[in-house]
């Protein structure tokens, strides 16, 4: 039988998941070597913003669409973009490393 404190430790929500994260982030932010790319961590915070502001915009506006889809039609638009993007850029890497 495990302890409780060893679970608060290990597990998945555990202490040490908790600080490789953190170091993580932080190794992004900075110019070391990083698990994360910096580009699509702001594309993932940029889509769950949206997403809340969909929420938002939908619980408040149930009545007018036409007020959801002028207010989600440019923040789509610059999400595609910086997805395209960032996918282009990757795609360009990996074709200069094969050469």
């Amino acid at each position: 039988m495990t302890n409780k404190f060893e679970i608060l430790k290990t597990g998945f929500f555990g202490w040490n998941n908790f600080k490789f994260i953190f170091k993580e982030l932080v190794k992004m932010l900075s110019n070391k070597d990083s698990l994360f790319s910096y580009k699509r961590f702001q594309t993932t915070v940029a889509f769950f913003l949206f997403i809340q502001g969909a929420v938002f915009v939908l619980v408040n506006y149930v009545d007018t669409v036409e007020k959801f889809i002028i207010w989600a039609t440019p923040i789509l638009v610059v999400c595609g973009y910086t997805l395209v993007q960032t996918q282009k850029e990757k795609t360009e890497l990996l074709n200069k490393e094969e050469v």
